[in-house]
């Protein structure tokens, strides 16, 4: 974890995305109001928390198991003006009934985590949590087509063996009781702007900086091949956002 947290030091999101897709998702969320509590699973560094504290006015609640994020988030919602919107919480999502009540959020929103998780394991889980007729928005790394060149599946049945299609995520939506709203797939350049071409740029210091460690290089080669594998096949795969609503519970 020292070395992951050295190359994406300093980076301005954890995980591919842009302002324009959260908030592109957010427009798909209705009936929020200032009574309304959002919680931030995974906030990472927190520009997305930022931003949906900017378009809503109800409070954010800004969760994740490090310290020097929160810490992160605290800052950004300094320099916004937004102190008395966002708080943060360390906690792991895993774990959510150590800080929350059943029914007690009005948004689950999760940028890039929910994998740590998984998709279906989370949507169970978290379930509980949302108001009835509550939402749930998460982006989750998925296959956009499915004749998969064998270098690249061979890449990913490492990395993340459990990712699936939309269409069997749209599956698991529905299984776990949410009514599905919309989805879309985040633009390429997301994967660039916030995200990679920082690890690049970290990479490259950090190839001098530890040029006679021979565990550090095999570290940044691994953090090298990710993005390779997305410069070269960005067409079978992308972050899609997932927008759903709890369904109501039925007498």
């Amino acid at each position: 974890m020292d070395k992951f947290f050295e190359i994406h030091k300093d980076i301005p999101r954890e995980g591919p995305g842009d302002n324009f897709s959260t908030n592109k998702a957010l427009k798909m969320v209705r009936g929020l109001s200032e009574k309304s509590k959002i919680l931030d699973i995974g906030s990472g560094p927190g520009m997305q928390t930022v931003e949906l504290a900017k378009n809503t006015s109800g409070s954010i609640i800004a969760l994740d198991i490090f310290d020097h994020f929160l810490e992160s988030v605290n800052l950004k919602a300094k320099e916004n003006n937004l102190e008395n919107r966002i708080r943060t919480v360390k906690g792991s999502m895993i774990e959510l009934g150590k800080h929350f009540e059943e029914e007690e959020i009005d948004l689950i929103w999760s940028e890039g985590a929910i994998y740590i998780m998984g998709f279906e394991t989370a949507l169970k889980d978290w379930k509980k949590y949302i108001k009835p007729g509550g939402f749930l928005v998460v982006s989750e790394i998925t296959w956009l087509k499915n004749d998969l060149p064998k270098e690249l599946e061979e890449f990913w049945n490492l990395e993340y063996p459990d990712m699936k299609n939309f269409e069997d995520n749209l599956i698991t939506i529905k299984k776990e009781g949410y009514n599905f709203i919309d989805s879309f797939t985040i633009p390429d350049k997301s994967w660039w702007e916030n995200y990679y071409t920082p690890i690049q740029k970290r990479i490259q210091f950090l190839e001098k900086e530890h040029k006679d460690d021979r565990e550090w290089q095999e570290v940044l080669s691994s953090n090298k091949k990710e993005i390779e594998m997305y410069r070269k096949y960005s067409d079978y795969y992308g972050y899609v956002f997932y927008i759903m609503k709890k369904s109501y519970n039925l007498l």
